[in-house]
């Protein structure tokens, strides 16, 4: 007599799984597990040195702007929330400092970034000692700020200057360049530009350089000329350099100390008589150590900042639309 099974015949029992341990196939991972690790063993200074003297800093200066402080006594200020905030937006001081710190930076960013341009289109042609001219374009930048703006200081001189001379040999006046709101900040624009338009420039002849060929080949088949050419061909290809330029330019123009601090040449964070030319970081500088409010000049500080990111969010937006129109 047969008894019938519920289990069909042609079920197989499942093999059990192999021991990846034993068969060796996990190595392969556990290796690059330990490169990982090695990895970020190299890195981990980088990331304590940041954490340490970037991070850290950061995060406390926002800290400290929400308290009462001063210098000598840093860690025993008293809880102000955003009191120092609501100061900062009802000071004159910031708003006069704001002010000339946004016509510094575009009296300095935009001829800057226009003569840029133009030296690095002459350069991109097959020129003579291109190399010197490289080199020489590129001093400025390495020149430091003492140097330039104590150079500079005494060229924009009121009774002994270069530049007053020879605007009297021409018949014109002489210029008061310290005491005028606009001729001071013209001045320090100037310094600004002298010291950064080679280095921009350098950045926009790298750009041109990897432009294709065949698209002035192109262009000079269809009979453009090179007018034409760098407006039709080397200008759109520049587009994304000419925004990286931009933000740069704009970030060091609201971080600008050296060049308004030395130009008078006594070292003072007034900015002149009437604070004429007293930048954001100059006011900075002297509520924190001049007047030791510490915890209003990091209000500042944090007010820079996000100005910054306001300026670089807007550039990124443009550049955002504009790749979307070209497409």
């Amino acid at each position: 007599m047969t008894i019938a099974s519920d289990t069909p015949r042609d079920v197989r029992i499942a093999a059990p799984a192999p021991d990846l341990a034993r068969t060796g196939q996990v190595r392969p991972r556990r290796t690059r597990l330990t490169r990982n690790r090695w990895g970020y063993a190299y890195v981990a200074p980088f990331f304590l040195v940041f954490g340490a003297f970037s991070l850290y800093p950061f995060l406390y200066t926002a800290w400290i702007s929400l308290h009462t402080t001063s210098l000598s006594d840093i860690s025993g200020g008293t809880w102000v929330g955003l009191e120092n905030y609501r100061n900062l937006l009802q000071s004159e001081f910031f708003w006069n400092a704001a002010r000339n710190t946004l016509t510094i930076g575009i009296l300095a960013t935009v001829p800057q970034l226009c003569l840029a341009l133009g030296l690095a289109h002459l350069l991109n042609y097959k020129l003579r000692n291109r190399t010197f001219f490289r080199t020489v374009m590129l001093m400025p930048y390495a020149t430091s700020i003492a140097a330039a703006t104590l150079v500079f200081g005494q060229l924009f001189g009121r009774d002994y200057g270069l530049i007053n001379t020879v605007l009297e040999s021409v018949g014109l006046g002489r210029v008061d360049w310290e005491g005028g709101t606009w001729s001071s900040q013209v001045a320090i624009a100037v310094i600004v530009t002298w010291r950064w338009t080679g280095y921009n420039a350098l950045i926009y002849l790298a750009a041109m350089q990897s432009i294709p060929g065949e698209l002035y080949e192109a262009a000079e088949i269809d009979g453009a000329s090179r007018w034409k050419q760098f407006l039709n061909v080397t200008i759109p290809s520049l587009r994304p350099t000419i925004l990286f330029t931009v933000v740069v330019s704009t970030i060091g123009a609201v971080q600008l100390f050296g060049e308004p601090l030395l130009f008078a040449g006594n070292g003072t964070t007034s900015g002149g008589a009437s604070g004429q030319y007293q930048t954001l970081g100059l006011l900075m500088y002297q509520q924190g150590w001049s007047n030791f409010h510490i915890g209003q000049a990091a209000t500042t500080a944090w007010a820079m900042f996000l100005i910054i990111l306001v300026v670089v969010g807007v550039n990124a937006l443009i550049g955002r639309l504009r790749t979307r129109a070209d497409r």
